[in-house]
């Protein structure tokens, strides 16, 4: 079998970042993958399930209700590494062009106060696997050392 694009990437090289990592045409229109790498992999810890699940119920909330790209929002969520998430446009992008949208995100995240959107179990199949106060602090982490001034090297993928 012929190795996914995604494996090629050395992830020993990989630093913290916001990176397309895929454009696929469907029909007649492209679809934008992006990796949101939050942590390094292999360097540091992952995140656990309960601030991903978080992340994921607060960022899909977010995304899908923005003026701009909430109608462009095809899909977020976590990776199966536990390192980042994907988050999938229906457009061609580059990761320059949603800078804004993720520090926008990640603030929205890191100061949310409140009930967790869809957080009942009559909503969600694990609504228990919650942690508020370790997302906010990882999306306040991801905004304040990556997002917040975010250069080249943390937008295209290291060669």
């Amino acid at each position: 079998m012929e190795t996914i694009t995604s494996f090629t990437i050395d992830h020993m090289k990989l630093l913290p970042g916001l990176y397309v990592s895929r454009k696929d045409t469907v029909s007649s229109n492209v679809l934008t993958t992006f990796d949101i790498r939050v942590t390094r992999p292999n360097f540091e810890p992952v995140m656990n399930t309960a601030e991903i699940h978080t992340i994921e119920h607060l960022a899909a909330t977010y995304l899908r209700n923005h003026k701009e790209f909430g109608e462009k929002i095809v899909y977020f969520g976590p990776m199966g590494c536990r390192t980042g998430f994907y988050l999938i446009l229906a457009g061609d992008y580059e990761s320059r062009d949603i800078v804004e949208l993720i520090q926008e995100l990640f603030i929205f995240i890191r100061d949310f106060d409140g009930d967790v959107p869809g957080a009942a179990p009559e909503e969600c199949g694990n609504y228990l696997d919650m942690n508020l106060n370790m997302a906010k602090y990882i999306a306040s982490n991801y905004y304040e050392n990556v997002l917040k001034d975010i250069g080249k090297e943390r937008l295209i993928y290291p060669e």
